[in-house]
């Protein structure tokens, strides 16, 4: 597997100006993208699944895996016995592929940020992993994502180091909790997002339970 080739595509999405723009990049990298991230030693759409398990029975559902991408979670996700998925994805590339996986029920295109095609509190949980990163969602899509989580749920997503202060992911979070649209039941440490390349590269795992 080409590294270099696979570290082109990771820095053509990272610096996305836009959606239009990311879009477009996902597009290219679509027919490549689980190869050459599982070359990176890409660990966060299998990893997420422990926090979901940790929190969520398998009995329970729906949930919305936002920034669904290829649908890598999916076939874990249905693993460990969840067969209520839903999947959003600004890329309609991307969700071709995470919908021939067979996994998810609901496969939607949406852009976090923008309102979401769901009503309020449809979802047991959402869980997002690798999109709240450089030139992806903003940290105000965290907004809808609660809007449309049921209260008793639970919101589990990471978060890139290079982005929680400076793309006003903390102010956000603190809002949301100050608010009392929901609390705080779990912060992981700063880990790594690729096992093989990029050590310097870390995320954090919040969960939080709307209220």
């Amino acid at each position: 597997m080409d590294l270099d080739k696979a570290n082109a595509a990771l820095c053509s999405v990272y610096s996305a100006s836009s959606p239009d723009e990311l879009a477009k990049a996902y597009a290219d990298w679509a027919a490549t993208y689980d190869s050459e991230t599982a070359s990176l030693g890409y660990l966060l759409p299998f990893l997420i699944t422990a926090w979901v398990a940790r929190y969520v029975s398998a009995s329970e559902g729906p949930l919305l895996d936002a920034g669904c991408g290829t649908g890598l979670s999916g076939p874990s996700m249905k693993a460990l016995g969840y067969h209520r998925l839903a999947g959003l994805d600004l890329s309609a590339d991307m969700l071709k592929i995470a919908e021939s996986r067979q996994t998810y029920d609901d496969l939607r295109q949406g852009t976090l940020g923008e309102t979401l095609p769901w009503p309020d509190g449809h979802f047991r949980a959402f869980f997002s992993t690798g999109v709240f990163t450089m030139g992806h969602a903003p940290a105000s899509g965290l907004d809808d994502l609660v809007r449309i989580t049921r209260s008793g749920g639970h919101a589990i997503f990471t978060v890139r180091d290079q982005v929680f202060d400076s793309g006003g992911f903390a102010g956000v979070i603190a809002t949301l909790e100050k608010e009392g649209k929901w609390r705080l039941v779990e912060e992981s440490p700063w880990f790594r997002c690729y096992a093989v390349t990029e050590p310097e590269a870390r995320v954090k795992t919040f969960v939080f339970e709307v209220l």
